[in-house]
Order: C-alpha cells, then sequence, then structure tokens
C-alpha cells in the first residue's frame, strides 16, 4: 500500500518540521504553520480549511514563509513543501526529471495532509508561484482534486529563455548528453524589487543555481498541454500576473484563464512588478488578492459542476462530434487520405498494424500484442514499421497503464490485507486476462478467488486457456458476460471484495451505460471493497486516432469523447465509491485509479 509517513518535529522557527514518504519512497519535507485564528471559539477550534503552498523553481519552502506572516491567512493550516531534489526533500538536485513526477509528489503530500490531519480535498486551497503553478494546474488537470481554490501567481505555462531557438537547442543538445543541466538566467534583479529579499537569493546556499534539462524541456511540454486543454479545469481559479515579468511569457498565461471550464475564473494584473510576484517590494495588494480570493471560496458553500450529463452538451462533447465529422478543407483531406493509406500498407508489413486492422486498433487481441512490445513485420522493414507502430507514445501510455494497473492492484491487496479481508477479484472486461494473469507471484497468491469476464468468445476461450496453462483453475475462472449488465454484475458470486474495469470505459461515449455498469459493481463490492477504474482525460493523437484507425466494432472508426478525470471521478463517486489514490503516466494519457465502496447517506 501506498503509505504518506508523517513525522512531526519542533525546530526552533515557527513552522512544524514534517516528512512524508512519497510513494516511489523518496522523503519529502514539509512545513507546516498551524492556524493562529481558528474561530470565534478559541485557539483550539478546528482550522477553516488547509492552504498547501508551492514554491518557484530553484527555491525551497522557506521562500514562501513570509506569507504566514504577511498574507492574512492565519485561520487556515498553512504547508508548504519542498519539491523534490530542493531543499530538504530527496531527489536529484534541482527536481526530478519529469513534471509528472512533482505532480505525483504534489498528490502523495495532499493526501498525506488528508489522512493525518482530516483536511479534505475540497477543504484545501493551493497557492502556487511559477514552476510550482504549472505542477499545481497539471494536477488539477490530471488527478481532479475538489479543490476549493486554487491560485497560480506567475506560473510558468512558457518560460523565457533568453533568445529565439534556445528550447530547441536544448531539446537537441539533450538527446545526446541525457544528464545535461541548464544554468539559470535568471537575476535577482529580474525576480523582485525587494532589496532584502534579493539579497537572500543571492546568499542563499539553498538555492540550486541550474536546472536538469529533462525537466525544463517536460515543463515545456506540460504547460503547452495543460494550456491547451484548460477547459478540463473546473476548481475557482484565480491568476496573479506581473506586468513586468522577464521570466514568464504572458500570453500563454492569458490563453489559459480563457479556456478554464469552471464558472469561477478570475485574473488580476499587476503593473510594475516582476516574476517572484508574491515576494515583490509592492507586495500588499497580490496578497490581499490570494487571500480575500480563498477567503471567498471558503465562506461559500464547497460546491462542483455537475459533469455527469458532459456525454451531452460541452466540449468534449463538441469534440467528439467534431472528430466524427468528415474534415473540411483539401489540405487536410489529402493529409488523413495519404495516412490511412500508409496505414494499409502498413498492415501488408507490420503484424501489429494487422492484427489492429483485423480487429480494430482498440481490441483486446491489439493491447495484448502492445504489450508484447515485440516488433515483427515481414523483413527488416516490416520489423522496422512495427517497431514505429509499437512507439508510438499511445502505445507507450497503454503499457506504463499496465504497470499502473499492476501496482494499484497491489495497493489494493495491501490495503484489503490489511483490514483482514480476503482478496476476491472480479474484471468485468479482462480482454484475455494479460495484466492480472501476469500479476507478480506474491499478488497472485494472494488472490482468493479470480473471476474475469468478457464479452467476445475469443477472449473467454485464449483467457481460460492461460488459466489451466498456468495451473490456476482451482482459484480462477474466465465466462463470457456483459460487462454493461448490471443485473448480471450485482448477482456476482462470490461478490468480489475488489473490482476492475481497464481500458472500457474510454472506448464509450455515453454516460448511462457507464453509470448502469458502475451502479452493478456498486451492488456487487461490499462496503470496505474497493474498485480500480481507467481513464483518459486527454491523447495527443485523439484527431489522427479518429481519421485514421478503425475499432472493433465492425470495422467503424474510433472516434473517442474525452472524458475529464472530474467526469470520470464524478460517475464514480455517484455510484457509491471514494477515490483513494490514483496513478497516470508522465504524458497525462491514462489513468488508474482505485476508489473504496462506502456506505451512503
Amino acid at each position: 500500500m501506498t503509505m504518506h509517513r508523517i513525522l512531526d518535529e519542533q525546530t526552533a522557527s515557527a513552522p512544524l518540521e514534517r516528512w512524508i514518504t512519497a510513494s516511489d519512497g523518496t522523503a519529502l519535507r514539509l512545513l507546516h504553520w498551524p492556524a493562529r485564528r481558528a474561530g470565534v471559539d478559541g485557539p483550539h477550534t478546528r482550522a477553516k480549511g488547509a492552504v498547501i503552498m508551492l514554491h518557484r523553481g530553484h527555491e525551497h519552502a522557506e521562500r514562501l514563509g513570509h506569507l504566514a506572516e504577511e498574507a492574512g491567512l492565519d485561520a487556515y493550516d498553512l504547508y508548504a513543501p519542498d519539491m523534490r531534489g530542493h531543499g530538504g526533500s530527496g531527489g536529484g538536485k534541482g527536481g526530478g526529471e519529469t513534471v509528472a513526477r512533482l505532480v505525483a509528489d504534489l498528490e502523495d503530500i495532499a493526501r498525506a495532509i488528508e489522512a493525518r490531519d482530516g483536511h479534505a480535498l475540497s477543504d484545501m486551497a493551493v497557492v502556487a508561484q511559477s514552476i510550482g503553478g504549472v505542477v499545481a494546474a497539471a494536477w488539477v488537470h490530471d488527478y481532479a482534486p475538489p479543490l476549493r481554490a486554487l491560485v497560480l501567481a506567475a506560473p510558468a505555462f512558457e518560460v523565457r529563455l533568453g533568445a529565439p531557438g534556445i528550447g530547441m537547442a536544448i531539446r537537441a543538445a539533450q538527446r545526446v548528453l541525457p544528464r545535461l543541466r541548464v544554468p539559470s538566467y535568471v537575476t535577482p534583479a529580474m525576480l523582485t524589487q525587494d532589496e532584502a529579499r534579493a539579497a537572500s537569493y543571492t546568499l542563499d546556499p539553498r538555492i540550486t543555481r541550474d536546472i536538469p534539462a529533462t525537466l525544463l524541456i517536460d515543463l515545456a511540454d506540460t504547460a503547452r498541454r495543460v494550456v491547451a486543454d484548460a477547459q478540463a479545469i473546473t476548481v475557482p481559479v484565480k491568476v496573479l500576473m506581473a506586468r513586468e515579468d522577464k521570466v514568464i511569457a504572458l500570453r500563454p498565461v492569458e490563453a489559459f484563464v480563457a479556456r478554464l471550464g469552471g464558472e469561477t475564473r478570475e485574473m488580476a494584473s499587476f503593473k510594475k512588478l516582476r516574476h517572484d510576484i508574491l515576494g515583490e517590494r509592492d507586495r500588499a495588494p497580490v496578497l490581499a488578492a490570494t487571500t480575500g480570493f480563498i477567503d471567498r471560496m471558503f465562506d461559500a458553500p464547497a460546491a462542483a459542476p455537475d459533469l455527469t450529463h458532459a456525454d451531452l452538451f460541452g466540449w468534449s462533447r463538441d469534440e467528439a462530434d467534431a472528430l466524427a465529422r468528415p474534415t473540411e478543407g483539401v489540405a487536410a483531406q489529402l493529409n488523413w487520405t495519404v495516412q490511412r493509406g500508409a496505414i494499409a500498407l502498413g498492415t501488408r508489413l507490420s503484424r501489429g498494424m494487422a492484427i489492429g486492422r483485423e480487429t480494430g486498433f482498440d481490441s483486446g487481441a491489439a493491447l495484448d500484442y502492445v504489450y508484447r512490445n515485440r516488433a515483427e513485420g515481414l523483413g527488416p522493414l516490416g520489423r522496422a514499421i512495427d517497431r514505429a507502430y509499437l512507439d508510438a507514445i499511445g502505445w507507450q501510455g497503454i503499457r506504463q497503464r499496465r504497470l499502473n494497473l499492476q501496482a494499484m492492484v497491489a495497493e489494493a491487496l495491501d490495503r484489503l490485507e490489511a483490514a483482514g479481508e480476503p482478496a476476491r477479484v472480479m474484471d468485468i472486461a479482462a480482454g484475455r486476462g494479460d495484466y492480472l494473469l501476469s500479476l507478480p507471484q506474491r499478488d497472485r497468491t494472494r488472490i482468493a478467488d479470480l473471476h474475469l469476464r468478457d464479452l467476445i468468445a475469443a477472449n473467454v476461450a485464449a483467457g481460460q486457456a492461460r488459466i489451466e496453462a498456468e495451473g490456476l483453475a482451482h482459484k480462477a475462472r474466465f465466462v463470457e458476460g456483459d460487462a454493461f449488465d448490471p443485473d448480471a454484475l450485482a448477482v456476482a458470486d462470490p461478490r468480489p471484495t475488489l473490482a476492475v474495469v481497464s481500458g472500457l470505459y474510454e472506448l464509450f461515449q455515453e454516460n448511462v451505460p457507464v453509470a448502469a455498469s458502475l451502479e452493478g459493481l456498486a451492488a456487487a463490492v461490499p462496503t470496505g471493497g474497493y474498485l480500480i477504474y481507467t481513464g483518459q482525460p486527454w491523447h495527443p493523437q485523439v484527431e489522427m486516432i479518429a481519421r485514421v484507425l478503425t475499432s472493433h466494432r465492425g470495422g467503424q472508426r474510433w472516434v473517442m469523447r474525452r472524458r475529464a478525470q472530474a467526469e470520470m471521478d464524478q460517475l464514480v463517486a455517484r455510484a457509491g465509491f471514494v477515490k483513494r489514490a490514483q496513478r497516470i503516466d508522465r504524458w497525462g494519457i491514462f489513468t488508474v485509479s482505485l476508489a473504496e465502496r462506502v456506505e451512503q447517506a
């Protein structure tokens, strides 16, 4: 099980120092300023909520310590982590190699605060600066925490690297020098006009003076994705911009705000201020805007837009409808015609492409081939084409989803074991059962009963043959069944304590059958049991897939409607499950979530 271990140590300074063990085992340092004005009933009254503060790149948590004194947030528990590789936290110097790892750390930190201090995610706000702002925005997009408020101060959606072409040069150099580090060109004077703060930046030995090129490149890619897909973010957001910021470009920040999908989206622009907008000389108006927004959001009832009908209207419905229509323009039509022709030619040479063309590129057989990741084809050219096919970013994400799913199964087994409950597992659309039948031996041994289902008879036959070949027939079985039949799911015998549905709901645009399936699972899984479900909130090739590839449903075009993670989580919550954990690949494509069955009021 992923454990969020926090140890308290009272330091000589005002905050408590804590340590969190992140999901990959890295120790992360967390500073905590307890609420000092918790309520009218006295100092022991529960804090109004929790505010997590994320520092900018190169810095550490103490650089935000002045907010505890100046921002007027005394009614809240304040937390400031050292991002990995910064300050006292573990990890490589200057941060992890990907923004996704920093985002996962933020998820771990929030869950740790929730577990130890009792602050629900819906009673949390985040104030994040610069690179921290990109991390926070990606977290809200990819993990969909139902935050009460998100404040982004000069978010680094596009870093000004000094001259045109520098970004491309860094990418090219990093391919040759994988461990390349890029020196920071940012001077204290570019950050703030507060002389004392500028001097402390110069003298602070904990400031990192460079950044891994891999992280800088991934920062740009993640920021571009989050800005382009900001409509999926529905929590209340306020963005603070410094008009004299020479570190970041302002246009992507403005585009992000314009695209946000929530009802509450605000932007405040401050003249004559620089990049360290929270630490500028004349920062009082900035801090007042920050605290005022957080107070307003906490004074109002917690509420989130209902996304369970997003299949009927909204941005994802519009996108799917546009993908289903023929393309307009001669150039676009020619482009997709050429790509379809290339796929047709590729099927004669590439084994993987041939399987996709025959059974559907979303079929269980096609996915099994992608999981094996072994290029096959007609001669060297066919194998080269097959390798290029297998290395497509979507298939890389699929293989990572498999690893994440197996890790989440292990976490669910840990939780069941800790509760003294037997592990009875049911997968309602298992394909050929690869990811469960390929679990490590330790996890397979811990499963008392394995019930695999699929609607396609060939998959059932192949899966049952594997069960018998591997000597698992005494506790495992593969049966034919409809994952969207709630009555059949509800009477599963024995009742599963862990239900799994992977890669299924993403293939269907409508929410009604998904809700029916979840209703059946809620009836089958007892209170305290678990559900593992997957999602696909984003995909870089969604148009290519719709225009070029075919599905398992009679060779129809594979047109997907992307469900935002918040939408998927709401459907699961409506059925009576509460999300406890989530994983996602580094590209932000496929999610794997773990939810617990709870009693409904």
